[in-house]
């Protein structure tokens, strides 16, 4: 389903409103950024650079991260397009992608210049929507982006595609759809599956996010835990989904 692209901007104005009001939103982003920074390798050559990083605030975790993002914001490092990305060949040894995945209406367009910009051993870390049950639920029922469960993922983008003005798209299942089944494993091809973590997300859910009510208080965020680890054993349970994608070689 594709919006206004000025809808993503837009977006982002509110979601940092909603940051500075909710602590306990910070603090379970905080857990998620710290998901992201354990699957860093350490002396991986080339830089860090998380695409479409809105708010901008994995930089509280993982300075050296690049912010970027199609808009220029004053707390963005630069502006970029994962269509067509501005970074040197093999410049890159980590590309994050939180909430981002399901924004790509051509995915396989998107990671083909993602290999490029990626240094040998480099890898790709998606933070995504997972459609468990609470993800169905959750994201679907309360969520202002279609879950495109039913809609066709084009992998490719048509003849004549430049990438540099592209149409809003959101679709949240994809990430589910693409690396949580065997539907996808060919065009993967180029690719190593190195990890894939599903999480309940019970206590981001709770919490509200940037647009719901916050259904607890802070303090209780310890015991919110504690029942997601028992959760996240159950990838059908889950809200949430870590990838992490490492480059196989060359295209088959």
């Amino acid at each position: 389903m594709s919006f206004s692209l000025e809808q993503h901007n837009i977006e982002i104005q509110q979601n940092r409103e909603s940051w500075a009001a909710k602590p306990l939103l910070r603090k379970v982003y905080s857990q998620f950024h710290r998901e992201i920074s354990h699957r860093l390798k350490p002396n991986q050559p080339g830089l860090i650079v998380e695409l479409g990083s809105g708010i901008g605030s994995i930089k509280q975790l993982i300075p050296q991260c690049i912010t970027t993002d199609m808009f220029p914001n004053p707390w963005l490092d630069r502006v970029e397009n994962a269509y067509c990305l501005s970074f040197d060949q093999g410049a890159v040894g980590h590309l994050i992608l939180f909430d981002v995945f399901h924004h790509l209406r051509y995915p396989g367009t998107a990671l083909r210049e993602f290999s490029r910009v990626l240094a040998p051993g480099g890898r790709i870390i998606v933070f995504e929507p997972a459609m468990g049950l609470i993800g169905r639920i959750v994201f679907g029922h309360f969520h202002h982006e279609p879950l495109g469960l039913e809609e066709e993922i084009e992998w490719n983008a048509p003849d004549g595609f430049s990438g540099r003005e592209p149409a809003y798209y959101a679709a949240q299942g994809n990430a589910s759809r693409v690396f949580g089944t065997a539907a996808f494993h060919e065009q993967l091809r180029m690719w190593r599956i190195a990890e894939v973590k599903y999480l309940s997300g019970l206590a981001y859910v709770a919490s509200g996010g940037f647009r719901g009510p916050q259904l607890y208080p802070e303090r209780l965020l310890p015991f919110l835990n504690l029942i997601d680890s028992g959760l996240s054993r159950s990838p059908k349970l889950a809200s949430r989904m870590l990838v992490v994608l490492e480059r196989n070689g060359p295209d088959a």
